[in-house]
């Protein structure tokens, strides 16, 4: 009941503890505080690989850094896709994973894109190559875009001889195939790519 002293207080019985209920609440918080240990430890040892799949572990950390202000300063990845890729209003971006594409030049640092239409890959920094039988060099971003209604499957895979090198292997319905590496949040990827890819799939059937 409120007091003649304070009138907003209002006190209230406290309830008796028992040795069940403070075993249950520190289970519970055990059960947490597990969880979250293993997604940090996830966590670190992804970005860890992610920076050692780079030629360069200070070039990898340099360029992560480097597309992290890119992507402030032009207002997310939302828009970055759209530019990229020239996304009709309709198309939303549902996540973007920091990866990398395997190419037969070594592997290319870039965010894969997953949107309601497409899973697409776009490397970082533009990429150089020789135009017009090699007499001038020019300069392009790696681009790879799969619409989903041609996206036959997304395979997780691991390294038999590393273990901690994951994979995600992208295979269309032409049987063209395209393997991405070095996530910093493989477990998600994976999980957002199956089921946008079993969603997509229900719907057309």
């Amino acid at each position: 009941m409120a007091t003649e002293a304070n009138p907003y207080a209002m006190p209230a019985p406290a309830q008796k503890s028992t040795k069940e209920t403070v075993k249950n609440a520190l289970s519970l918080w055990g059960r947490k505080v597990g969880e979250a240990g293993r997604k940090a430890e996830d966590l670190s040892r992804n970005t860890w690989q992610h920076l050692r799949t780079a030629p360069s572990m200070t070039e990898a950390a340099v360029g992560r850094i480097a597309q992290g202000t890119k992507v402030l300063a032009e207002g997310g990845h939302e828009r970055i896709f759209r530019q990229a890729f020239s996304a009709p209003p309709d198309e939303q971006l549902r996540k973007s994973y920091a990866c990398y594409l395997s190419t037969s030049a070594g592997p290319v640092m870039g965010v894969m894109y997953l949107s309601t239409a497409r899973v697409a890959f776009c490397s970082d920094t533009p990429l150089s190559y020789e135009a017009h039988a090699g007499d001038n060099t020019e300069w392009s971003y790696y681009k790879v875009a799969i619409p989903l209604h041609r996206l036959r499957a997304a395979i997780p895979s691991a390294s038999k001889v590393k273990p901690a090198e994951k994979f995600i292997q992208l295979v269309s319905v032409e049987n063209h195939e395209f393997w991405l590496m070095g996530f910093v949040n493989y477990s998600s990827a994976v999980v957002h790519l199956q089921e946008a890819l079993s969603g997509f799939h229900n719907l057309q059937a």
